[in-house]
């Protein structure tokens, strides 16, 4: 496990009175939108909605649809509708609180129109034993371990014809990766499928390889059965065209490993909204994500851990770098620990370095506590530009300051890369971050 040394965050309830009139300690807009306030004469509540019928309100406290009950009524993160239904969820503004980041002319139709292209074509490879199958709609394992938080999510859901299952059978301890090269080659709005299904007390990586160009919503399914360990790689390396929308949502077994790494450079608007959920005690998670935007690119990570049994660790560090004029970061990070989860060890953390002018990373680190009964919990956010003292150090020892440069984002990067353990795929990420700092003045 990653240990994250840095100093764990103060824990405990926002002050009664905002220090900024408007907003909460956390720096929340208590706008009408959030606080639920009805300012238009002519609106009418449905009678879904809680008095308060804002985003992080009566929206997120309506009840769930087809048996998707994880959420705990009026939580602001726990109590979010879940739905296989596209109908279940309006339309989109942008002010909803999931989507005030993302650009929403941008998404191609992903959010409201059918789902009808060539979703990326799928190509897996890996050791001997790994079973892989298509399959349709009705396919048991199907909604096994996942279930839409959104609209986009849930018109993938909806849309999708065919999915690819890929089973690691139990006990079967793999020694090289599982590749899965996903291939796009149309810009019609698609939607895809991918189950993934760790046995009991299985070991194996599973590289999901995102290539092309494509317009694509993506559902993928992860389950982790006791005992099991798996690593889940998901690359996005598209062309710069490329919209992309994933959601990847983990189930966790008794004493299982689990570890889940993203990294986004390429693509127009990349959207991933991993989570992972603890069913059984003793389970060990790791989020580690790394992330590049260049000019005009938006990049947007999601991810929520469910801590609702007892005796689980979460550990999460996502890096992201970012240059030129509108290149755009997105990460948020939940952490939910339920009443029933005694004895829970978590930390989240996000850094973001900031290459040249124009360019605008945001990181909202949230953690909900309904037990004091934990060995632990933190979260923390940086921000900035290059540590002076850095360049410093290196320009003394007779350093170019451009090389300089390089050498402090290759070593921010660096402890992300080195969490894949495939040394080929880290080389290839490696190689990558050259060529983004070799288009840069940095």
């Amino acid at each position: 496990m990653t240990e994250i040394t840095t100093e764990k965050a103060r824990i405990g309830a926002p002050s009664a009175k905002p220090f900024i009139n408007g907003f909460t300690e956390e720096g929340e807009n208590l706008s009408p939108v959030n606080t639920g306030t009805n300012t238009s004469s002519t609106s009418e509540k449905t009678s879904e909605q809680a008095p308060s019928a804002g985003p992080l309100a009566g929206a997120s406290a309506k009840s769930h649809s087809h048996g998707g009950g994880v959420g705990i009524p009026d939580s602001s993160r726990a109590g979010r509708l879940t739905s296989y239904k596209l109908a279940d969820f309006k339309p989109l503004t942008g002010l909803e609180e999931d989507w005030r980041f993302t650009p929403l002319k941008r998404l191609r139709g992903l959010h409201n129109e059918v789902l009808s292209g060539s979703a990326p074509s799928v190509a897996v490879t890996g050791p001997d034993g790994v079973v892989v199958e298509t399959v349709g709609r009705d396919d048991v394992r199907i909604g096994s371990a996942a279930i839409p938080e959104d609209r986009v999510s849930a018109n993938a859901w909806e849309n999708f014809a065919e999915a690819t299952v890929i089973t690691v059978p139990a006990e079967l301890r793999l020694d090289g990766e599982v590749s899965v090269l996903l291939t796009g080659t149309s810009t019609e709005a698609s939607a895809q499928h991918i189950v993934i299904v760790a046995e009991r007390f299985s070991k194996a990586v599973v590289v999901l390889d995102h290539q092309g160009s494509a317009v694509v919503s993506e559902n993928v399914e992860i389950l982790v059965e006791d005992g099991a360990e798996l690593t889940v790689i998901s690359l996005q390396e598209w062309n710069d065209d490329a919209v992309h929308a994933s959601s990847q949502q983990a189930k966790i077994g008794r004493d299982a490993k689990f570890k889940h790494i993203v990294v986004s450079l390429g693509g127009d608007v990349v959207r991933v909204t991993p989570s992972t959920r603890f069913t059984a005690p003793g389970a060990d998670v790791e989020m580690f994500g790394l992330y590049f935007a260049d000019a005009g690119q938006h990049l947007e990570q999601r991810l929520f851990v469910d801590h609702a049994v007892a005796n689980c660790k979460s550990r999460v560090l996502y890096k992201g770098a970012l240059q030129g004029r509108n290149a755009h970061t997105v990460w948020v990070g939940d952490v939910l620990i339920r009443k029933e989860a005694e004895g829970t060890d978590s930390y989240e953390a996000n850094r973001n370095l900031v290459l040249t002018d124009g360019a605008r990373a945001d990181s909202v680190p949230n953690l909900e506590i309904e037990t004091g009964l934990i060995e632990g919990a933190g979260h923390a956010s940086a921000t900035g530009r290059f540590d002076d003292e850095h360049l410093f150090y290196l320009m003394a020892r007779g350093i170019p300051e451009d090389v300089a440069r390089r050498l402090v984002v290759r070593g921010f990067l660096n402890e992300i890369i080195q969490q894949i353990k495939v040394p080929a795929l880290e080389e290839r990420l490696t190689e990558a971050v050259e060529r983004e700092l070799a288009a840069s003045d940095n």
